[in-house]
């Protein structure tokens, strides 16, 4: 079936029926395959009565790179030393930020305690 473009609200919406195989495998039309940047993974999401399949967004820590590496060095590694740790420390930070959000989830469905602007950087009166 060809992609048809369909109105939502204010919003239009690429749509193609696709074809499930006896082993339960779909394939991703190169149109939305591209568009949406997939690589070799995909993430799949039951979100009421529908699946939702989009690219995985992979945190690489290059938003860190310049952070760590100036840590590293002020540390005094060099060579191999300094590739090693930053290896591992850029390692973490996926694992840290999938820790925080799934944290602020649980504060969110009210299963975690919170804490208010106040809390944590005290009010404006001191």
């Amino acid at each position: 079936m060809p992609t048809a473009v369909l109105e939502r609200g204010s919003r239009k919406v690429d749509r193609k029926v696709l074809s499930i195989s006896s082993k339960r495998q779909i394939t991703i039309p190169q149109k939305f395959y591209q568009t949406l940047g997939f690589g070799n993974e995909a993430e799949c999401i039951v979100h009421g009565n529908e699946l939702i399949i989009r690219p995985v967004k992979t945190v690489s820590g290059g938003e860190f790179a310049e952070q760590i590496l100036a840590e590293l060095i002020d540390e005094g590694l060099s060579g191999e030393a300094l590739l090693s740790k930053f290896k591992e420390r850029q390692a973490q930070i996926r694992p840290a930020a999938e820790a925080m959000l799934h944290n602020a989830e649980e504060i969110a469905n009210g299963n975690a305690p919170f804490e208010t602007y106040e809390d944590v950087f005290g009010s404006e009166d001191e």
